[in-house]
């Protein structure tokens, strides 16, 4: 009996060694994977790393990086909303009429052509047959071009016959007679326009001096709303030479890349000198557009402070800002960038900052020869910057100028294509998420981002949380267009309100 205990206590005892052995074996070969794990997946981190020549990733990167590998070329939703453009059952067709308007547009080629298209529309309001127009030759553009030289003249004419009679040249004669010639009140509505028909009873025609900001964003009838989209979507079509072109273009760069980015620079001599946006720039480049606009008798505002203008939002991205921006994006340094731009001010000493960042820039003079190009002057030129914007996977404009919303408005006709706007405001970011006075990484705007990199209080490779979160609304997803601030009333509202260029929804863009 004893031995039969004896044998018993020993085998117990035997069984829980070889149980403790075996679960001692089970958590070591466990932590060796574990190990093992971490150091492969390490090894992928600092190998990823290394090929971008980034420091080491924060915690909470992985997670970004996750997630832009899935949205970084995504379209946003359009929400099931499509073109709707066609003329309501109550619609007529334009009677003949012997009232005759001509038009001289004013500004660079986006600002002409919204103009022209609001003009289609002040026609059809006041029952006037509308002489093609003509092209500013006077501005800073310097630029000789005819009507027929940058749009499809017979295509403008012929597909606008039932909503407006437009003839090449007002009958010879009418000439001689005299002309009502005016200056339209910008933002005007229906009834000003109603109104300015008594012009009718003295004058055969009406010579409008200036085509931009005519008509009124909002509250105008549905019909009229619906015809500015087609004058400027359908009828401006540019001149075969030119499409012709912007598709090779087109071609040239999907050839290269599956996709790119159109990046709309503005960062030319005269719009930094009309603004006054001197950041980044020596005193001597700083003196030299304060001159520039001083000597241009039409900028009417002389003596601008460039940090007011910065610290307001007024101020194009500079390249090096635009070059961190896409960084922060989640954009590898091999993105293939059109810009679409002109001269950049300083050239290459300034558009390096950009280029260091993102080597893979080419413009239109790089994509075509010398031949191509020849025929093609300022207007033509910044054309075939339009197309391939107009086509590219994303659009990304570094100022809120003409080029800017008039892309972004007819990408959102097309189907909300996506446009990422820097958001270059000083509004508070809005997310639940942070309590502001705790978190150190949420800012009020881009400009803040920046200032704080370049102080050294904040690194490059930390802005992809903060600027994410600043654009999380900006891709260009469909949203009703901006009726203006709150508390503003009268003409500076109207001034204020989001463009119908920039959004046409909803009169244009509808659910059915």
């Amino acid at each position: 009996m004893v031995n039969q205990r004896g044998h018993h206590h020993l085998s117990s005892s035997r069984h829980r060694k070889s149980r403790f052995f075996s679960i001692t074996l089970y958590v070591i070969l466990i932590f060796a994977l574990s190990i093992f794990t971490f150091m492969l997946y390490s090894k992928d981190v600092l190998e990823e790393e290394d090929e971008n020549n980034m420091p080491l990733l924060r915690v909470e990167k992985p997670s970004i990086n996750k997630l832009l590998d899935g949205q970084l070329w995504q379209t946003p939703s359009s929400l099931g909303l499509r073109q709707c453009v066609k003329p309501t059952s109550k619609y007529r067709a334009t009677p003949a009429s012997e009232h005759y308007m001509t038009v001289k547009t004013n500004g660079g080629l986006n600002q002409m052509r919204t103009g022209i298209a609001d003009m289609v529309a002040v026609a059809r309001i006041m029952n006037a047959t509308l002489v093609i127009p003509q092209l500013d030759k006077s501005s800073f553009w310097q630029d000789s071009s005819t009507f027929s030289n940058i749009f499809d003249e017979l295509h403008f004419i012929k597909s606008l016959e039932k909503d407006v009679r437009i003839v090449k040249e007002i009958p010879k004669e009418l000439e001689s007679l005299p002309r009502a010639r005016k200056h339209f009140t910008s933002w005007a509505g229906l009834g000003y326009y109603e109104e300015m028909t008594v012009l009718w009873k003295e004058y055969q025609v009406i010579h409008v001096a200036k085509s931009d900001s005519r008509l009124a964003n909002n509250d105008l009838p549905l019909d009229i709303q619906r015809l500015r989209c087609r004058a400027l979507y359908h009828a401006l079509r540019f001149s075969p030479s030119i499409e012709s072109l912007g598709k090779k273009l087109v071609e040239r760069l999907r050839s290269r890349a599956q996709r790119y980015i159109a990046l709309h620079l503005r960062y030319e001599k005269d719009m930094l000198s009309f603004t006054g946006c001197t950041y980044g720039l020596t005193v001597a480049e700083s003196e030299e557009l304060r001159i520039m606009r001083e000597k241009t008798s039409h900028w009417k505002v002389k003596n601008i402070d460039p940090t007011e203008q910065r610290e307001a939002g007024l101020c194009p991205l500079t390249p090096k800002e635009v070059g961190i921006f896409l960084k922060a994006l989640g954009y590898p340094p091999s993105t293939l960038i059109y810009l679409a731009a002109g001269e950049i001010y300083g050239g290459d000493t300034h558009l390096s900052e950009l280029t260091s960042r993102f080597p893979n820039i080419v413009s239109k003079e790089m994509l075509s020869s010398t031949e191509e190009l020849k025929d093609f002057s300022n207007h033509a030129s910044a054309a075939l910057d339009y197309i391939v914007s107009i086509e590219s996977d994303i659009f990304i404009p570094s100022y809120s100028g003409n080029m800017a919303r008039a892309v972004e408005g007819h990408r959102r006709f097309l189907g909300h294509r996506k446009t990422i706007t820097p958001d270059r405001s000083t509004g508070r970011m809005e997310h639940k998420l942070y309590d502001y006075a705790l978190c150190s990484s949420c800012w009020k705007s881009l400009v803040q981002l920046f200032d704080k990199m370049e102080a050294g209080e904040l690194e490059e490779s930390s802005l992809s949380l903060p600027v994410l979160q600043l654009h999380r609304k900006r891709f260009g997803g469909p949203r009703r267009r901006g009726s203006g601030p709150p508390g503003i009333k009268g003409r500076v509202r109207l001034r204020l309100e989001e463009s119908f260029y920039q959004n046409p929804l909803p009169e244009c863009i509808c659910n059915s």
